[in-house]
């Protein structure tokens, strides 16, 4: 029996022993790096090494034993703990391993912190590892690890992240935000609300840096609740108050419907991109047919003026040859008169020398002699009786030559005339007139709740707009008009584009380039006072057109539906009242510099304007 209560005694000591090494092992924040047989390797060296059982020891000598044995285990455990861990941990970054890599020498880093340590020596072409301080002469191939990478817990939270909320310290990065706690909360503090009861009910939702925007900034709850009244969303404590009795949807039906809706849209401007990927399409084929002709054309004419101007050349080669014909003919004639003249000149003046010596001989025998001789008259100058055209024209050549060019002129301009409106025939389609043909050129266009004031209301796909007493919940936009009730469409108006705005009051009907002032309350920023837009407003039974800040009133008046029509190349717009006919209420002839944009001033109050469907 006492060897029998002594065994008994022995393994109740050795249980509990046992028992506080696993739950001061439990204790420790790095139990995920001990490897999994550690457990099993001290229970089993434990019991195997430092617990004899004798059955003649006493009770007080085992205990004492079992106890310093299992406190140098409990020690060799913790520096098994902490080797483990630092194997995790990378040289360079001193943090836990991510993305692990091994080199030759054995040693593990970061993948980043390796390759960017590398990178830096790619200069000296030695690369060396920072634990060992070895090196290679080539770059180490990186080979991936047996070590586990950092666990998700281990997730710090870096730029654009959003920290635990529970975290001390250095923050983790939050994957959850809890609704009801009002916190974000990492994987590890997030285990409660997946463990515990008590947070069962807690709604958990992705965490994310925007979701401040998500809360109602009056009850701090989620706006998960969508008015279809005010088309903004809102908590379900404001269903209660400030948007009691309004048609309101869970959040997640309005986008499953308006889900349905962007599916319609994306189908429609699929059909609409293939429609106009054909039209453009056909347009280049268009342009290569057009640009291939033109070059034809051109080379014809290019050969043709060349043979006109070779033939002009010719001609004028043969004017200039019976020119210099003309020429050479009376220059030597002239110049054979004038050496007979010369001729006789020298003759003349060899006899006047002969008579100067004569005159003074003092021989009267001699004197005599010579001078009948020398007196003999030389008779008619037979020469003078050659002329010659001392005023030689050529106006005759010149008159015709100058008769030519008018009448080559007068052909070349009649001819000209006639391959002018050939030439410069432009393949465009008539301008409009009926509504019929106005909507082939309709334009889907759509207000941009960007641009919108914040008392206007946007509704049915933004293809709505009214007037609202309240300001409504827009955040804030660069683009947004802070002052004047007025709203932009997203697409541009280029080429030729057509739509009809439904009016029930006062309003402003705009177009505007879309540089135009959005802040403060100057004519800078209002449809129609500058030279930035173009406004036509209906007021009671007027009509006015303004730009630039002068005022024009048209007279006649205006049905409901006014159409827009826009030709950008030609410097068109146009304002038609819709009914039975097109009536031409405004037209505006100028030079656009700037892709336009449709806009709306809105003067009333819940006076909805309404962007119309084709009918």
């Amino acid at each position: 029996m006492k060897c029998n209560a002594q065994f008994v005694c022995v393994c109740v000591c050795v249980c509990v022993c046992v028992c506080v090494c696993v739950c001061e092992w439990l204790k420790s924040d790095l139990l995920f790096s001990v490897k999994p047989h550690l457990l099993s390797l001290l229970h089993y060296n434990t019991l195997n090494q430092e617990v004899h059982f004798r059955e003649n020891e006493t009770y007080r000598s085992l205990s004492l034993s079992l106890s310093l044995s299992l406190s140098h285990r409990r020690k060799m455990a913790e520096a098994s703990i902490s080797v483990d861990q630092d194997q995790f941990r990378c040289p360079v970054c001193l943090d836990l391993l991510n993305d692990p890599v091994t080199i030759p020498c054995g040693h593990s880093f970061c993948k980043v912190c390796i390759n960017t340590h590398w990178d830096q020596e790619d200069v000296k072409g030695v690369y060396s590892c920072l634990q060992c301080r070895e090196t290679f002469t080539t770059r180490p191939k990186l080979k991936k690890t047996e070590l586990q990478a950092a666990s998700p817990a281990h997730c710090y939270a870096g730029p654009g992240d959003v920290e635990c909320d529970s975290c001390t310290g250095r923050k983790h990065k939050a994957v959850k935000f809890c609704l009801v706690c009002q916190a974000s909360f990492c994987e590890d503090h997030l285990k409660p609300h997946y463990q515990s009861p008590a947070f069962k009910k807690h709604k958990l939702v992705e965490a994310c840096a925007e979701l401040q925007e998500k809360i109602c900034s009056e009850h701090d709850k989620l706006m998960e609740i969508y008015s279809r009244t005010d088309q903004s969303l809102t908590c379900y404590l404001c269903t209660m108050e400030e948007h009691k009795g309004h048609d309101t949807v869970s959040a997640k039906a309005e986008r499953t419907k308006k889900q349905n809706e962007l599916k319609e849209d994306q189908i429609k401007s699929q059909q609409r991109i293939q429609e106009k990927q054909k039209k453009a399409q056909e347009l280049k084929q268009t342009v290569d047919i057009i640009k291939t002709c033109s070059q034809a054309a051109v080379d014809d004419s290019e050969r043709i003026f060349t043979e006109m101007i070779s033939s002009m050349e010719k001609k004028r080669s043969e004017v200039t040859e019976l020119i210099r014909a003309q020429e050479k003919a009376e220059v030597s004639q002239a110049e054979r008169l004038l050496n007979q003249l010369e001729q006789e000149i020298a003759d003349l003046k060899s006899r006047v020398t002969e008579l100067e010596q004569l005159s003074h001989t003092h021989d009267d025998i001699h004197f005599l002699q010579s001078f009948p001789s020398l007196c003999v008259s030389p008779g008619c100058d037979d020469s003078l009786s050659f002329t010659v055209n001392q005023h030689l024209s050529f106006d005759g050549v010149r008159k015709s030559l100058s008769d030519l060019k008018k009448r080559v002129g007068q052909i070349c301009e009649e001819e000209f005339n006639k391959i002018r409106p050939q030439a410069v025939q432009m393949v465009l389609p008539s301008e409009p007139k009926s509504r019929e043909d106005f909507l082939q050129y309709f334009c889907y266009l759509t207000l941009d709740p960007n641009t919108a004031h914040h008392q206007l209301i946007l509704s049915e796909k933004n293809r709505v707009v009214t007037r609202s007493e309240t300001r409504q919940r827009y955040s804030d936009h660069p683009e947004r008009f802070d002052f004047y009730t007025q709203v932009l469409c997203k697409e541009s108006v280029c080429g030729r584009c057509y739509w009809e705005v439904e009016r029930s009051s006062n309003v402003f009907i705009s177009v505007s380039y879309k540089e135009i002032s959005r802040k403060g309350q100057g004519d800078e920023c209002v449809f129609g006072y500058n030279s930035q837009s173009w406004s036509l407003l209906f007021h009671s039974s007027s009509v006015y057109f303004w730009h630039n800040n002068i005022e024009t009133v048209l007279q006649g008046p205006s049905s409901s539906r006014i159409g827009v029509y826009v030709d950008h190349s030609a410097g068109t717009l146009s304002f038609y009242s819709v009914s039975d006919t097109m009536r031409l209420l405004h037209r505006v002839h100028t030079t656009f510099t700037q892709p336009l944009y449709a806009g709306v001033w809105m003067c009333s109050i819940n006076s909805p304007v309404r962007f119309c469907d084709p009918k």
